[in-house]
């Protein structure tokens, strides 16, 4: 299918785009450029989202029924379709995750520590940035080290309410970020099960083989017994060797 061919063609390229919007971004927001450098950078940023954008049309085009590849796939819309709101293009770093799980998934399985850190660390920093980007000029946020720590608190749900969003566009990523922590909770805590009844599963089936091959050996001692009982009662028959 050449949908899912060019997916695997461009899930690497795409995260390394992932990459380089979010050096550009946290550039930009944490060093609050003015100037020739925020010229630099939103352009580095304009050039990763026009990616995305062909990403998005290219898949588009590809697939089988399009219609209904469009109405399954609103949020990859979303993703592209939100420059205006500049906090909210951290959503392109969705590709990110993505591709971490799917990686996990294939090369190390059963080490959640390596998904659960990286998408934490991931979600913790992008919040960060939004919330700094998005409330630093009304709010109370305005350093990058009280971003990361609201980050923090809300991803755990604790919500100390030291640190409170007062932008719309603020609260929005609130949202995002507390629906995050939840999902990613919900797919750790899901992972590590699938994880402990495979590893009983197997334990299982090794006890199940162990306890076969006890058996298995049991019943050839019984039979080797049994035929030396029988040889045994053959020689007291024969005459030629009467019973005692």
């Amino acid at each position: 299918m050449k949908l899912a061919r060019w997916r695997k063609q461009t899930e690497w390229p795409l995260a390394a785009v992932a990459v380089v919007f979010l050096i550009a971004y946290s550039w930009e927001v944490i060093a609050d450029l003015e100037g020739p450098h925020a010229v630099i950078a939103e352009t580095v940023i304009n050039v990763t989202w026009a990616v995305f954008v062909l990403d998005y049309l290219v898949q588009l085009v590809l697939a089988e029924r399009r219609w209904r590849w469009f109405r399954t796939h609103l949020f990859d819309l979303a993703v592209v379709a939100l420059p205006a709101l500049r906090p909210l293009r951290l959503l392109r770093l969705v590709t990110l995750l993505a591709v971490l799980h799917r990686t996990t998934n294939r090369f190390f399985r059963g080490r959640i520590v390596i998904y659960a850190a990286g998408a934490s660390l991931l979600l913790i920093y992008v919040a960060a940035l939004a919330e700094l980007d998005a409330e630093r000029s009304e709010g109370t946020i305005t350093n990058f080290a009280a971003a990361i720590w609201w980050a923090c608190v809300t991803m755990s749900t604790v919500g100390y309410g030291d640190y409170v969003p007062v932008t719309i566009v603020g609260r929005l990523v609130a949202i995002g970020v507390m629906i995050g922590g939840i999902a990613l909770i919900g797919v750790i805590t899901a992972t590590l099960a699938s994880w402990i009844v495979e590893r009983v599963a197997a334990s299982d089936r090794d006890e199940q083989q162990e306890t076969r091959s006890d058996l298995q050996d049991l019943a050839d001692q019984v039979a080797a017994l049994r035929e030396e009982v029988r040889a045994n009662f053959a020689n007291k028959e024969d005459p030629e060797h009467p019973s005692r």
